[in-house]
């Protein structure tokens, strides 16, 4: 394929790629490896905690997410699973690098488990309250779905301005 990662950028709504259905990606592909590096260095440009191959363009199963451990580095995750444990609810506002200004509520599981595949290509599994909500959020994004997919009517009418800006600019 013999992709040119300077292409790569953050694709902001209603772009059709963020609701385009994702495949696996091979973790030894050079592409795979320069797409992760470029998405690296937009999620840390843009603020953001996490950031989709979808939000930039490519239909994989593939996502990084900032440490926790160390805000300066970036964690990657392909081809990964998610499984919600027993845990209570966990009620956030949460944002989206691809809809600037719009904020939702979202109730998810507060604790759940990844399994995913690291950059040398083994499968591992890892379980997460401080990163739960960022990793549903990526996997939401690699079905699809966006957070104004599960907007209340009040915050579709709140966010109804910066929603209609965002497709008269695309």
């Amino acid at each position: 394929m013999s992709l040119d990662p300077n292409t790569l950028q953050i694709r902001l709504y209603p772009d059709p790629c963020l609701r385009s259905p994702t495949t696996e990606v091979d973790p030894g592909d050079p592409d795979v490896k320069a797409a992760v590096d470029r998405m690296i260095e937009l999620m840390f440009q843009a603020n953001g905690a996490g950031l989709a191959a979808p939000q930039v363009g490519l239909p994989w199963r593939l996502f990084v997410t900032r440490d926790p451990a160390d805000e300066d580095s970036a964690l990657v995750w392909m081809n990964p699973v998610v499984t919600p444990l027993e845990s209570p609810m966990d009620a956030d506002i949460e944002g989206c690098l691809s809809l600037p200004e719009i904020e939702v509520e979202m109730t998810r599981p507060s604790k759940v488990m990844i399994s995913a595949v690291d950059h040398k290509g083994e499968r591992f599994e890892e379980e997460s309250e401080v990163l739960a909500r960022v990793w549903q959020h990526e996997m939401d994004h690699l079905e699809g779905v966006l957070i104004i997919d599960r907007m209340t009517t009040m915050e579709r009418i709140k966010n109804r301005k910066p929603l209609k800006a965002l497709k008269k600019s695309s």
